[in-house]
């Protein structure tokens, strides 16, 4: 659903087109994004609170540049609600089973309001006992684990969270793939409503859905990325896809990337990546996809805050540095190319 261009694809995950390509596309706000992406889930079979959080998730991804966790999924996302292959209409099951742990079976439905209905009990239960875990089962998958985390350090705890994936990454030095990008998300609170640092990301040199945007581009990816069937690395998406993706930093990633598949299917009882199907396909079985957060209170700590500033004052004595996520801004309009949201439309009908 990308447009044609030359030349190598960004780190936001969209190519380098021309100049022309560039005023071609058209500024859309983030209420019309938010506007369309819950009319189409809507017109799909999903409840009106579902699709009000989906929705939102579409719309801050498409905020932050984030490409791939946008109107990039809004197609798939209205597929599977009309295949059956995700729930729009079911009430997430919440229960804390102890102290300081929360869980949450999504039912097959979206994580995003999975996470929404668990979120008080667990802030809750973080509060009571200093630090908390929230596992979220048997979900659709939550695209941009950063939302979450950001959430979570908005109320003012620190969030940790991680997922697992359909199976795209082999070991190092094999060629088997046994777990997904396994991507970690991190985010540190302010002690003002807002956010002090936060990243978002794959547990592999790039997240999959930027291969899949070259192959739809015609691009070719960067050495480095990947390794062919064979296990030799590639350039060429289409390769990458028969073969693997590679963990950022070798051995290093990888043990991330286990931590992340250990922690998410085995705490939540969701599918290990081995057992995931592709999440794009329109049919299939559900997801079954975990999600697995740790939410900590600075408060437990009374040094927190004075190393947290410490910190980032040191980060801030390099002229260019900051801590990851700091000055970031959502955008208030979206440059999107005119077929691609053509497309859009005809999903929300």
């Amino acid at each position: 659903m990308t447009t044609q261009t030359t030349g190598t694809v960004r780190e936001d995950g969209s190519g380098r087109g021309s100049e022309m390509g560039d005023r071609m596309a058209s500024e859309k706000t983030l209420e019309e994004i938010y506007a369309l992406s819950e009319r189409a889930l809507l017109r799909h079979g999903a409840a009106p609170w579902v699709a009000a959080h989906v929705a939102d998730a579409v719309m801050v991804a498409e905020s932050f540049g984030n490409k791939i966790c946008g109107l990039y999924y809004l197609e798939s996302y209205c597929q599977q609600l009309e295949s059956g292959r995700v729930k729009g209409d079911v009430e997430p099951d919440v229960r804390r089973v102890r102290p300081a742990v929360v869980t949450v079976d999504a039912r097959f439905g979206f994580a995003q309001p999975a996470f929404a209905r668990a979120l008080p009990e667990a802030l809750s239960a973080a509060r009571e006992c200093g630090v908390a875990s929230l596992a979220v089962g048997h979900a659709h998958t939550c695209t941009s684990l950063g939302y979450f985390t950001e959430q979570i350090a908005r109320a003012g705890m620190i969030g940790l969270g991680m997922t697992n994936a359909s199976p795209i990454v082999a070991p190092p030095g094999g060629k088997s793939r046994v777990i997904g990008t396994n991507p970690m998300a991190f985010a540190v609170p302010d002690g003002a409503g807002g956010v002090a640092m936060m990243f978002d990301q794959s547990t592999t040199t790039v997240a999959l859905g930027k291969i899949t945007m070259a192959k739809a581009a015609g691009q070719k990816i960067p050495l480095g990325w990947a390794l062919d069937k064979d296990g030799q690395p590639t350039t060429d998406p289409e390769a990458a896809l028969a073969g693997s993706l590679v963990s950022m930093g070798g051995y290093k990633g990888w043990g991330f990337g286990l931590m992340a598949e250990l922690l998410v299917a085995g705490m939540t009882g969701s599918l290990a990546s081995v057992d995931v199907t592709p999440l794009k396909a329109p049919t299939g079985a559900p997801h079954d996809l975990g999600q697995y957060y740790l939410l900590i209170d600075p408060a437990a700590s009374s040094a927190f805050g004075a190393r947290l500033a410490q910190v980032a004052a040191a980060v801030a004595e390099d002229e260019g540095a900051r801590m990851p996520g700091q000055g970031k801004a959502a955008l208030r309009a979206v440059k999107v190319d005119p077929v691609f949201w053509a497309q859009m439309e005809a999903l929300a009908g």
